[in-house]
């Protein structure tokens, strides 16, 4: 009885095994090594792993070889006197001399590399990539754009209310857009904390420190949209904050470029407009869905003792003055930060006017909206 069941103890985890082992070699091993990319660089870095990799795997299987051999050739038993020897001047010799070459043949190839990646001469197009808690900002320096990557997942899929899409996590409202065959540099910072700019397909990964710009470069001759994200622990969303970047040819990247400067000076326009209350609400839900939402919530509610709550505040509600401070200025040795740059005129009246309508505080309070004029009138230098 015994017997049998090691009988089918063994069957089951020899089955176990098989399952396995044909579920790993039906992979594509391709998704166990590093990204090859899609740039002159990043295929250079690729194969530099791979030739320092199997330089690994050869200096490996010697070692372990001798390890092993003399483990079984020179056991007590097969020599139960063992030798008595000093050391030996040509092998203590060998064993300093052979690995040093082989670390003078790895370093070259290395440093050859190397000295590409930091090549910082200057781009045809440069761009200033900014780290926010937890958003992109991109600053075309030679078209004067400027904009901010906010994820675009939907809330539903980061709660479990509906189904995760393709791209969880990895999409943005607002995608860096670059033209094919060009060298574009990223000039790289951070606002706040620290926080890392990474894209595998282009073998670019760059820290972002405050008052500190790194560099990077890049030429991308093949269309198409390549995705990344923050690899730096930068805060409780540290993984709400990818990056995309779209390559097209020169002709779309010139109509981009053409459109964004005619957004540009819609928004000024706007600014002028005389807004309502519904139609001012009605922008701030999706300024607020972009911005505030992972620290006050949907349902504005906050979280406790870290993020207040803005359904019922006497702030929201009675303090117009303070409301618009507190999002102009941020407030000190608090995790509210300053949205005076991250967001247009029309944008802060919106969302300040969308907190002070939402969640049953229409009615409670003064009633005062916030126009983009206030916020104009704010910026203006104080006499």
């Amino acid at each position: 009885m015994l017997k049998k069941a090691t009988t089918s103890i063994k069957n089951k985890l020899f089955v176990t095994f098989i399952t396995l082992f044909s579920g790993i070699t039906s992979a594509a091993w391709d998704d166990f090594n590093m990204t090859k990319g899609v740039t002159a660089i990043s295929k250079e870095v690729f194969e530099l792993h791979m030739l320092i990799y199997w330089i690994c795997v050869v200096i490996g299987i010697i070692v372990f070889s001798i390890m092993f051999y003399s483990m079984f050739a020179y056991t007590k038993k097969k020599n139960p006197n063992p030798s008595t020897f000093h050391e030996n001047t040509k092998v203590e010799l060998a064993w300093t001399v052979v690995p040093f070459l082989i670390l003078v043949f790895m370093a070259i190839p290395a440093s050859n590399t190397l000295t590409k990646i930091y090549d910082d001469s200057e781009g045809d197009i440069n761009i200033q990539v900014v780290g926010y808690q937890w958003k992109w900002q991109y600053k075309y320096l030679e078209d004067d754009i400027n904009f901010f990557s906010n994820l675009a997942t939907d809330w539903d899929e980061i709660n479990n209310l509906t189904p995760k899409g393709e791209f969880y996590l990895q999409e943005v409202d607002e995608a860096v857009v670059i033209p094919v065959g060009k060298r574009v540099r990223f000039l790289i910072t951070a606002n706040d904390v620290l926080h890392s700019w990474w894209m595998p397909d282009f073998a670019i990964k760059q820290d972002a420190i405050p008052g500190f710009i790194n560099t990077a470069w890049t030429v991308v001759d093949e269309p198409g949209t390549y995705r990344g994200k923050c690899t730096e622990l930068c805060g409780k969303n540290h993984g709400f904050m990818p990056v995309v970047v779209k390559v097209v040819s020169q002709d779309e990247y010139d109509a981009w470029v053409q459109g964004k400067k005619e957004e540009a000076l819609k928004m000024a326009e706007l600014t002028e407009k005389s807004w309502t209350v519904d139609e001012l609400t009605q922008r701030g839900e999706g300024v607020y869905l972009k911005n505030c939402v992972a620290c006050h919530q949907v349902n504005g509610q906050g979280v406790p003792g870290i993020f207040p709550n803005l359904a019922g505040s006497d702030i929201v509600l009675n303090n117009k003055a303070r409301n618009v401070e507190i999002l102009m200025e941020g407030v000190q040795g608090a995790a509210m930060q300053s949205f005076a740059n991250q967001l247009s005129e029309v944008d802060m009246a919106a969302v300040i006017t969308y907190t002070r309508e939402a969640w049953g505080n229409a009615g409670n309070g003064d009633g005062e909206i916030v126009t983009p004029q206030d916020i104009v009138e704010y910026k203006k230098p104080k006499a």
